[in-house]
């Protein structure tokens, strides 16, 4: 028994020996292996869990994970707020609230099943207990190519507030223009937060929305960042690469200085 509870973290160990992709649906190990989704589905593993696991996912090593998508009921947020700390005792309106947000998002585009840390700061924000570290004054960015010959080029300027009203203008460049606003955004608020040097981006992917409008049409921005105690992921959406990037760069770096100040548990995403 204590050794089978070894069976997901050898898994993984294997998984990143061999430096292949870890399986999400593999059987037991795999991190969908006993993930729930549907809101009758969550409410009933939240009154017992035996009536849809035929084992308990502590026993092989594994954990329980409910998901929150259009498919979602109150259930769902419930079980999430109680797993991010927050107290939702006699708030059943907040909660419909929130679902209400949830699904309006999910329709437009976004997607929480891998960005539980947007997910956790949406939750915050409409309970009112969510921290505003800065504020975007505004930024800008410029990705030129000089000639046919020469590489592209790519600058990025951020102009944030910060603590106590303090504003910081930073220019920086990188190899494209979502780079670029991601070293010019770090770079403005290192002076106020040194530990976000400790942030690193693991992943970055784009995910174009119902094609048919071609190059204008809307995008999913996911990424995944971490430190050295785990990893988290965040979301953006808009028709714009940079906007919907720029807004899952901001969750990150929020979901990081939450986590810091302690308000937010040292959760592995």
């Amino acid at each position: 028994d204590r050794k089978l509870k070894t069976l997901a973290a050898t898994s993984r160990y294997l998984y990143e020996l061999a430096n292949i992709e870890p399986d999400r649906q593999r059987p037991y190990v795999g991190r969908a292996a006993f993930a729930h989704k549907g809101g009758l589905h969550v409410s009933a593993v939240r009154k017992n869990p035996v009536t849809y696991e035929h084992i308990a996912p502590e026993v092989v090593g594994n954990e329980r994970r409910v998901l929150v998508s259009d498919l979602a009921g109150r259930s769902n947020v419930a079980h999430k707020a109680e797993q991010f700390g927050i107290d939702m005792a006699g708030r059943a309106d907040e909660l419909a609230s929130v679902l209400s947000e949830i699904k309006a998002l999910e329709s437009s585009g976004f997607q929480f099943e891998g960005a539980e840390a947007s997910l956790e700061l949406l939750m915050r924000k409409d309970l009112k207990k969510k921290t505003r570290f800065f504020k975007l004054v505004e930024f800008r960015v410029i990705d030129e190519k000089p000639s046919e010959e020469e590489p592209s080029r790519s600058e990025a300027s951020v102009m944030i507030e910060g603590p106590g009203g303090a504003t910081e203008h930073t220019v920086a460049s990188g190899n494209g223009p979502v780079n670029a606003l991601d070293s010019a955004l770090r770079k403005a608020l290192s002076k106020f937060y040194p530990a976000l040097e400790e942030v690193q981006l693991h992943d970055y992917k784009v995910r174009v929305l119902a094609g048919e409008e071609g190059t204008g049409s809307l995008v999913r921005v996911l990424i995944e960042s971490g430190d050295s105690e785990g990893r988290w992921g965040t979301v953006g959406v808009s028709h714009n690469i940079v906007e919907a990037s720029w807004q899952a760069l901001v969750d990150s770096i929020t979901y990081k200085l939450h986590k810091d100040s302690g308000a937010i548990g040292k959760r592995s995403r």
